[in-house]
Order: C-alpha cells, then sequence, then structure tokens
C-alpha cells in the first residue's frame, strides 16, 4: 500500500469514528429528554376569567403568551395583565408585567420585569405601584414584595422597600425606607 491509500483509510476511518461518536451522543440525550418538559398546551393572545366559590369575578388574566404545565400545576405568561375583583366584586386595580406566572396550588400570581398596577378608577388615591417583583394570593387578595416601591397619586410620591397590600381591605403599606413628597396646588 502506498501512502496515498493509506492516508485515504486514516481519513475514512476517522470520520466513522467521529460519526459514531455523534450517533452515540445523540442516542443518550435522547434518553435523557424527559417528555415533562414540554408545556401541556401553549396559547397565544390568551383572554381568561377566574371565578371565586361564590361565582363572582376573581380576575381576569389576558396575556401575549401562555404555557401550562399540568406535571406543576403551574402556568408562565409573557406580557400578563390582571385585572383583580377584591370582596365587593369591581375591579379596582389592573397589573401588568413583562413576565408572570400562575401556581394553581396555591393561588398565588408571581410577576416580574417592570411591574404596574394602575388604579381603574381615577379617584382612587393611589393611582400606579410600581416594583421590579410581587405577589398576589388570588384566595386572600393581598399583594406582597421585597423590591423597591414607587407609588403616585394625586399630588404625592412616595418610594419605600416592601409592600404589604390587602386588596379587600383597602390597605397599602410600604415595610421599611420609606419617603414621600406631597405638592399642593
Amino acid at each position: 500500500m502506498n501512502r496515498v491509500t493509506l492516508a485515504i483509510l486514516a481519513f475514512f476511518g476517522a470520520a466513522l469514528i467521529l460519526y459514531w461518536q455523534v450517533q452515540t451522543k445523540r442516542g443518550a440525550n435522547d434518553q435523557i429528554f424527559d417528555a415533562s418538559e414540554r408545556p401541556d398546551y401553549i396559547v397565544n393572545d390568551l383572554k381568561s376569567v377566574q371565578y371565586n366559590e361564590q361565582g363572582n369575578i376573581n380576575s381576569r388574566v389576558s396575556a401575549s403568551h401562555m404555557e401550562y404545565y399540568s406535571d406543576r400545576d403551574m402556568t408562565y405568561f409573557s406580557d400578563p395583565i390582571y385585572l383583580v375583583y377584591p370582596a365587593n366584586g369591581d375591579a379596582q386595580w389592573r397589573l401588568r408585567s413583562t413576565k408572570g406566572t400562575l401556581d394553581k396550588n396555591s393561588g398565588r400570581v408571581t410577576l416580574e420585569n417592570n411591574v404596574i398596577i394602575d388604579a381603574i378608577s381615577p379617584e382612587e388615591p393611589i393611582q400606579t405601584i410600581e416594583t421590579s417583583y410581587l405577589e398576589l394570593d388570588l384566595n386572600t387578595m393581598i399583594m406582597t414584595s421585597d423590591r423597591t416601591i414607587r407609588i403616585t397619586g394625586k399630588d404625592f410620591l412616595i418610594t419605600g422597600q416592601g409592600l404589604h397590600a390587602d386588596l379587600n381591605a383597602q390597605n397599602v403599606r410600604l415595610t421599611s425606607q420609606v419617603e414621600g413628597t406631597y405638592e399642593t396646588k
């Protein structure tokens, strides 16, 4: 055998070994793949209504994209907008963010990234609450956050660290480092 024949055999041998290694790794990755990592269903341009035990509207949600995983009972949203209905039945707050999660087991909504809470009525003393992270318990209508909070209303601005808000009792409390500015006209 001459050198050219040996080089050709070595080249094809190396190619065969590399092909075998790729196929072996691909087969191992296919066995590791878990079907539970795929969402059970995906919805684009979602609009949904949730009712409480008395049959009254508890919340409405819309989102540009939603994925539901039944094994975890978790729903993930892109650009969610929540309208929440406290005990009296009228929508008073609109919550929106770029990312959201609903844990159906606990009834807890988590909103992240550019969270903005707007009052529906222009007569509400608090018009806007802004933060980067917020949790809402849909059963108790209590919102909490441990992040920086910015509250604006008619003629005032309040900032602080941490939030505890009971939407049924219409009570909002910042937990620390509270600073406020009030302007009269």
